[in-house]
Order: C-alpha cells, then sequence, then structure tokens
C-alpha cells in the first residue's frame, strides 16, 4: 500500500514538473513572438522600398509627375502602352490590410507610403543607407518610405568645398587637387614614385 506521505510527495512532484512546462511554454511563446515581429519589420522593409522605388520609377518616366493612386504604379495611365513599376499591390504587414498612409509628393500626388500601425518597432537602429531616415522611430508609423528627388551635385571645381559623399564614383585618380577637401570619397595624388 502507497502512504499517505508517498501521495503527497507524487502530487508535489507533478505540480513542480508541470510548473516548469508552463515557464518553459511561456518562454517559447515570447521568442516566437518576438520572431514573428522581426520577420513582419524585414517585409515592411521589403515592401516600403518597393514602393519608394515603383514611386521613383514612375516619377522619372514622366515630367516630375508623383501618382495619384497606387493603381497608376500597376499600370502608368500616362503613357499609351502599359507600364508597370510594381507587380502587385502589397499589403501592409503590420495590420495587413491594404491601407496606407501616403506622404504627399511636391505636385499633390503620392510621394511615399507609411504603415499605420502604432505599435513600438523592435529595430531603431542599424538600417541600410537608403533606410536611414528610419533610425530612432518610435512606431511603425514614422518609417516612411518616400522618394524625394536629389538635385544634382555642383561640377566639382578648383578651390570647392565638398562634405559628406564621394565624387563620381567614389575614387578620383590623377594630377593633385589645389585648395580641394572632400570627406567621405578616396583621393590620390598619382601613382607611387
Amino acid at each position: 500500500m502507497v502512504s499517505c506521505r508517498q501521495r503527497g510527495f507524487t502530487y508535489l512532484t507533478v505540480l513542480f514538473i508541470v510548473a516548469i512546462l508552463m515557464g518553459g511554454l511561456a518562454l517559447v511563446g515570447e521568442v516566437w513572438d518576438t520572431w514573428a515581429k522581426r520577420e513582419k519589420e524585414a517585409d515592411l522593409l521589403f515592401v516600403g522600398n518597393q514602393y519608394r522605388r515603383a514611386i521613383q520609377l514612375y516619377v522619372l518616366a514622366g515630367n516630375a509627375q508623383y501618382p495619384r493612386t497606387l493603381d497608376d504604379l500597376l499600370k502608368d495611365p500616362r503613357q499609351p502602352s502599359t507600364q508597370r513599376y510594381l507587380r502587385k499591390l502589397y499589403p501592409d504587414p503590420m495590420t495587413g490590410k491594404n491601407e496606407w498612409g501616403f506622404v504627399k509628393g511636391p505636385d499633390g500626388g503620392i510621394g511615399g507610403v507609411y504603415s499605420l500601425s502604432e505599435d513600438k518597432p523592435l529595430k531603431v537602429a542599424g538600417f541600410k543607407l537608403r533606410d536611414a531616415s528610419l533610425e530612432g522611430a518610435q512606431k511603425y508609423s514614422d518609417w516612411k518610405f518616400n522618394f524625394s528627388p536629389v538635385p544634382p551635385p555642383a561640377s566639382a571645381q578648383s578651390g570647392a568645398t565638398q562634405s559628406g559623399g564621394t565624387q563620381s564614383g567614389g575614387t578620383q585618380s590623377g594630377g593633385a587637387q589645389s585648395g580641394a577637401t572632400q570627406s567621405g570619397g578616396t583621393q590620390s595624388a598619382g601613382p607611387a614614385q
């Protein structure tokens, strides 16, 4: 026969094992949730950059005019033949809906898109150069994927000062520049002698 003392010990052992299993499942659930959120963030970065690229191609294809709707990116109404800048309209990965916030372009058209999610992002730093403006965002709706044309850089002249970039491909070779200052690129004064 089993004594009361042994039954109580078995009961406590089972309760202890169940508590350990529940703690382990909670930890697995938290890790899975973080992984799923990181995947959605990666999808948002991909989709947002697809929209940014499509808007850029649309603007550059016709008189600096921005699209009026996202459907204009699927079939450009300005062109006599079918011109596509985007394969399909992507849903917002964070909300799962086909609704996006729009950044207005200079002519009142769509200059960019952003998620309507108010959740706090996991990723706040370490973005690629094209997404550097997303650093430090407090919510996903602050991640704006917009196209803004950059004016062409002024031609480099002797005695001019440039900062923050590279000059025609990042490397210069040839004769020495007199009085020019450049940061961010590579300069060489010619072959070593």
